[in-house]
């Protein structure tokens, strides 16, 4: 290996781990407000990019099934619990919620799914599909365990991902898709070609990184996540609903997920079931950042990217053990630096 090939795998590592970054933030986000590993993050990436390559063939999207069936069963556990409490006046609210913001751009893909659009308005229009999942699964699945144990919403989430990619397998078919490039850019710097598809991935990845550090430090709805997350009871108190707040973050979540598709759809050829190993990869950075740590989170998964390129130039069927066996020595040291502390005091 000489400097010019060691560059372009630094340079394909970083690509990979802007994508990590999204979907490791996310799974923090997500962690810290709700206290669930949502395992099917990367599913819905996956769902994505395969919604995405369907609107390119013209063909009629799975994904729209999949989430009228969320707002259906979303609205009915809302609207009895709301006839339980005897809470009349929230109906227009959940109905409106639950019901009429998910289906519209179902509605709308409908009307679009055989016509020929450009890809802004296909990335667009797939982005409003996919971003109503996350928290409709949160209202269904999680919320009503919400007060269970992490063991318990960790076991829920693992069920849930095989449920979502027995979907997907039916919505989508075993086949693999790879959508049309986003741009045909390209420029070389020091000898290094960088392709224009790498270039917007980490200009993507670092936007919504700082999209995302505006809305916790100049926000309300911000503040309000960030005081559930240190504390569920305090923000209790001081009037944060923690539910609503968990809405937010899965909503953001799944956004984060949807652009993390969108991206990588170009450039990896992905299946029903590829989230799962993508979010896995992405999950390790979280890891390195305790799932608490943006920053460490974000260092983390670039790392992971950086050193999965490496792994699959120097043996390319060993580059998953490389990338997953990073999480021994990340969860020894952390395991010893948690203990330090109770040590010491008991000392």
């Amino acid at each position: 290996m000489n400097a010019q090939i060691a560059a372009i795998l630094t340079m394909d590592g970083v690509a990979t781990g802007a994508i990590y970054v999204l979907m490791a933030l996310g799974f923090v986000l997500i962690f810290s407000v709700t206290r669930i590993v949502f395992v099917p993050f990367g599913d819905i990436a996956a769902f994505t990019a395969l919604t995405l390559a369907a609107l390119e063939s013209r063909q009629f999207p799975g994904t729209v099934g999949l989430v009228a069936v969320l707002a259906v069963a979303a609205t009915a556990m809302e609207l009895f619990a709301i006839l339980r409490a005897r809470s009349f006046a929230r109906i227009p609210r959940a109905l409106f919620f639950y019901l009429v913001l998910p289906l519209l751009p179902a509605g709308v893909m409908g009307f679009v799914s055989g016509a020929t659009l450009n890809a802004p308005l296909r990335i667009i229009v797939t982005v409003a599909l996919i971003l109503p999942i996350a928290p409709l699964l949160d209202r269904i699945v999680f919320r009503p365990i919400a007060d269970a144990s992490v063991l318990l919403l960790l076991i829920v989430s693992v069920a849930l991902h095989f449920a979502l990619s027995g979907m997907g397998l039916i919505f989508f078919g075993p086949e693999g898709v790879r959508t049309q490039s986003l741009t045909d850019f390209s420029v070389t710097a020091a000898g290094v070609p960088i392709s224009g598809e790498s270039i917007l991935i980490v200009v993507a990845a670092a936007i919504f990184c700082l999209l995302l550090f505006l809305f916790f430090e100049f926000t309300i709805q911000g503040k309000a996540l960030q005081a559930t997350a240190m504390n569920r009871t305090g923000a209790r108190l001081m009037g944060i609903r923690p539910a609503h707040a968990g809405t937010v973050a899965f909503l953001l979540g799944s956004a984060m997920a949807a652009i993390s598709g969108v991206l990588i759809a170009p450039v990896n050829t992905i299946f029903y079931d590829s989230g799962f190993i993508i979010g896995l990869k992405a999950f390790v950075g979280a890891i390195i950042g305790g799932l608490v740590s943006f920053p460490l989170t974000a260092a983390g998964s670039l790392f992971v990217g950086v050193l999965e390129s490496f792994a699959a130039f120097e043996s390319s069927p060993f580059k998953e053990v490389t990338v997953f066996s990073l999480l021994i020595p990340v969860l020894l040291w952390r395991s010893y630096t948690l203990l330090q502390p109770e040590e010491d005091g008991e000392e």
